[in-house]
């Protein structure tokens, strides 16, 4: 199986998939490949953070031109995958000099498996591009095609616990790959001093009390597929319900905006974890560490067009943390890759991410008492 993730993030997805017990993981771009029964492709859907979602192959040859793919797709027992009655949708990726047009590719499996069905049974499922029953995926590098299920459906980012997301909200699979880049494991305080609409906050809440990521999801496409065995789905549920474990720090997140403090709270409470969050209107630029330990994450706000906007917040992010937080570790993500020059200390560390399509720096600075003698303009 293929569990897809961020650029930047498979390691930390490498290391998820073995704390659950996946076999023969392998780390690629942007996937982790790896071996289990079809319990643990439930348990993966359902337990990891870190993934986009969790494919399965069925298939997979050689084709060189449209003729070939078509005729082997023909040929594809697709009636043992999809019944008359469900719909379907094909998401492809092509890397290939053969294949030129990804879309074109999805074309001509569509038509392949229509035309089989419609030779066998006189009738033939429908394509639905919003809530199909199966999702397959179909990737093709150079000559070698390969086929498979989407056990996830919708990507699983979506957690089903956001109400309303805010302006520019992070991503979830994202917030929680830098909250395990950081390192943030539940032991100690959680502080996100820009929280926006409480998304690294919530992740930091999952994670800290080892609860199920997509515990408020309602549907994964694998429970549409024939083989699908429900009462094992809902033991592996059960199983993992019964890991959650008690969490004794704060986590605590500020804002300045009354907007977004109000989405915050409502996507917590949605999320069922008002109990473990609190959310203030603070302005970060006025506060002082009232946590001990503290692990600080956030993803600052940017202005893309105006650098000068940046130098100036990075400044004032430089400046609260070596006046305000002694003895603290703090992370934040920019993808104004310029931002480090401003703050005014050295980074400690530097990971290479990507926020969807825009490449990002996940920056790392070590506080300590007297850093700011030792910073650097």
């Amino acid at each position: 199986m293929q569990a897809k993730t961020f650029f930047g993030f498979e390691t930390v997805l490498a290391e998820e998939l073995k704390s659950l017990g996946a076999a023969d993981v392998e780390i690629k771009n942007r996937l982790v490949e790896f071996h289990g029964d079809i319990g643990f492709l439930y348990k993966a859907n359902y337990s990891l953070y870190t993934a986009l979602r969790i494919l399965k192959p069925i298939h997979s040859f050689s084709a060189k031109n449209e003729f070939q793919l078509y005729d082997r797709f023909k040929k594809f027992p697709w009636e043992d995958y999809l019944d008359l009655n469900q719909t379907f949708i094909i998401d492809s990726t092509v890397h290939s000099d053969y294949f030129t047009h990804s879309h074109y590719a999805s074309l001509k499996m569509k038509d392949a498996l229509v035309d089989r069905f419609q030779e066998k049974f006189g009738k033939r499922p429908s394509v639905d591009k919003f809530q199909p029953d199966v999702y397959f995926n179909l990737h093709i590098s150079h000559d070698k095609i390969t086929l498979s299920l989407d056990s996830s459906g919708e990507s699983l980012h979506k957690r089903g616990y956001k109400t309303e997301h805010g302006k520019a909200p992070i991503n979830e699979v994202l917030a929680a790959g830098l909250l395990k880049i950081a390192g943030w494991d539940g032991k100690g305080n959680f502080l996100d001093p820009m929280c926006g609409s409480g998304t690294i906050l919530t992740e930091a809440a999952l994670i800290a009390a080892n609860i199920p990521p997509q515990i408020h999801r309602k549907r994964f496409a694998f429970e549409n597929w024939k083989d699908f065995d429900g009462e094992l789905f809902e033991k592996i549920k059960e199983t993992r319900l019964n890991r959650i474990r008690e969490f004794s720090g704060k986590i605590v997140g500020y804002d300045i905006n009354p907007t977004m403090l109000k989405i915050a709270e409502e996507n917590i409470t949605h999320a069922d974890l008002e109990d473990f969050i609190e959310v203030k209107m603070k302005d970060f630029f006025q506060s002082e560490k009232d946590l001990f330990p503290v692990l600080i994450v956030f993803n600052p706000p940017y202005n893309e067009r105006i650098e000068s906007d940046n130098e100036v917040l990075y400044k004032a992010i430089g400046d609260t943390l070596k006046n305000h937080y002694p003895n603290t570790f703090a992370w934040f993500i920019t993808s104004d890759l310029s931002a480090k020059k401003f703050v005014g200390l050295k980074p400690s560390k530097k990971v290479k991410v990507f926020n969807g399509k825009l490449e990002c720096d996940f920056l790392r600075y070590d506080i300590y008492e007297g850093s700011k003698k030792n910073s650097k303009s």
